[in-house]
């Protein structure tokens, strides 16, 4: 898709192609809830106090409208989403990270994991999602709850999010120990380590 006009292309990252679909890419299974009881979202680790946020709780706590362009490492780029979902801050307030917490390892559905510095994790622009322009999100896209971290790759926005761990050192997620780029910055084209 060419790009709509040259302020698109300062917001387009080196090798990106823009899309106005909302291309569907993971590994393993999409998981279908029906008792959302059995969610919750727990906060583990290097933390003063594990906390665990159950489904009820978590629609609970005060949402926000985000809007963000996002960058697939597979080389597409969408422009102007807007999402509904819940900022980091609301999240936090329920758990405290130890002092030598410097990283967060995201675990999703079926063991899947993607691992951040606490300080991406903590950025005002990150937050918890919940719709997308409008729609509850769908099970493709991460119903009920996904991380959306637009500054980076978007593999580094874990669908179906279940936990959060605190950690002191560095570790490789899931598509990081198969060859992804440890901390995948679209404008440095971080994509894979054998690059």
């Amino acid at each position: 898709m060419a790009m709509n006009n040259a302020s698109d292309a300062t917001r387009v990252p080196p090798g990106q192609r823009l899309t106005n679909g909302f291309p569907v890419l993971h590994h393993g299974e999409v998981p279908y809830y029906r008792d959302m009881s059995k969610w919750d979202l727990r906060l583990f680790g290097l933390v003063e106090e594990e906390a665990c946020i159950t489904y009820n709780a978590f629609m609970k706590l005060p949402r926000r409208t985000f809007a963000n362009d996002i960058h697939c490492v597979t080389t597409w780029s969408k422009l102007d989403n807007e999402w509904e979902g819940v900022a980091v801050a609301a999240v936090m307030a329920h758990v405290k990270p130890k002092p030598e917490a410097k990283y967060v390892m995201l675990h999703a559905e079926h063991g899947w994991t993607t691992n951040l510095p606490l300080a991406d994790f903590l950025r005002d622009t990150s937050f918890f999602a919940i719709k997308h322009n409008g729609e509850i999100l769908s099970p493709e896209h991460g119903y009920p709850v996904r991380m959306v971290v637009p500054h980076l790759y978007f593999w580094k926005s874990a669908k179906w999010l279940r936990g959060v761990e605190f950690m002191a050192a560095d570790k490789p997620g899931f598509w990081e120990r198969n060859g992804y780029n440890m901390y995948g910055d679209p404008w440095k084209e971080q994509r894979y380590d054998w690059d």
